[in-house]
């Protein structure tokens, strides 16, 4: 059960192991883009070129669906980022339970969005947990772990790719000992957990009055989605890369408060904002030192106006 592309190193790791997988399951196709196509899962896409059948619930929930997995009799269900609350019942079916490839270090950043949130809170390291699946949310006995350092210039997109290639592999190593019922749990302590909410676009809305290191870490930790951004002349202004500069002499929180060729440094509430990858509103990404050439950015300038 896996619906993005995080998921499909973990069923191809599977495919190549010689696991015998009778399903998958995902989410329904949905229309995107600008002209609103319907769009298949990236497990779909998978699944169809491994010929293995394809199963698209809107709600796990049914009953329905409760009979169209129980007829599978699966041993094992492995659960990668498949986006829907699994019931009781369906916990239950299989004759190993379920497992779930979660992408941190758990009990740490439980939720939705716990690559994003490793980023962006300043953590030296990150990795994945297959987790035994129960009814809270990510909230199972630890099978097993596999930890990473986070590089200084880790960004929420790296660091998917990472951990995404990483969960697969994880797997496979967990499986012979889940198999002969040998595997070792540990149940998580509640007291360090943390939650890892959803990412809106809003929080990509840059706060100057924040400090400059903070908002450096945003910025990486939201690209590639939904991504910083600010204001200038009343358009929106994405910010893809940027650096920690010096503190600014008392310039107001926003303000531009110097331009070279090459870069644009933001006052903040503690140091400056440097500028190094935008994207103005209809363009495409680019080096600020190439989008300075076209479009004027002065010192003394607000942003976020």
């Amino acid at each position: 059960m896996g619906t993005p592309d995080f998921a499909v190193p973990v069923f191809e790791e599977l495919i190549r192991a010689g696991q015998e997988v009778v399903l998958a399951v995902t989410q329904p196709d949905r229309r995107s883009g600008r002209g609103k196509e319907s769009t298949p899962p990236p497990v779909k896409r998978a699944a169809i070129a491994a010929s293995v059948p394809v199963y698209q619930p809107e709600k796990v929930r049914t009953d329905e669906a409760y009979e169209q997995l129980k007829a599978y009799q699966p041993d094992l269900i492995v659960v990668a980022a498949f986006g829907q609350i699994l019931p009781q019942r369906v916990l239950d079916l299989p004759r190993l339970g379920c497992v779930n490839v979660h992408a941190s270090l758990l009990p740490k950043y439980r939720g939705a969005a716990p690559i994003q949130w490793a980023v962006i809170n300043g953590e030296k390291e990150s990795g994945v947990t297959i987790m035994q699946m129960d009814a809270g949310l990510d909230t199972g006995d630890i099978l097993m772990q596999e930890s990473i350092p986070l590089d200084p210039e880790e960004t929420g997109e790296s660091l998917y790719e990472k951990l995404s290639a990483m969960g697969g592999k994880l797997l496979i190593r967990a499986l012979p000992a889940i198999e002969d019922g040998t595997i070792e749990r540990t149940a998580q302590k509640d007291e360090e957990s943390s939650y890892a909410g959803m990412l809106k676009k809003e929080m990509g809305l840059i706060d100057f009055s924040r400090p400059a290191d903070e908002l450096e870490r945003l910025v990486r930790g939201l690209n590639s989605w939904p991504s910083a951004y600010t204001y200038h002349g009343g358009k929106q202004l994405k910010i893809w890369r940027a650096a920690v500069g010096p503190g600014t002499g008392g310039a107001v929180p926003g303000q531009i408060v110097k331009v070279t060729k090459n870069e644009v440094s933001v006052a903040c509430g503690e140091g400056s904002l440097v500028l190094l990858e935008v994207q103005a509103e209809g363009r495409k990404r680019m080096e600020t030192a190439q989008f300075l050439l076209g479009n004027a950015l002065r010192e003394g300038e607000m942003l976020g106006q």
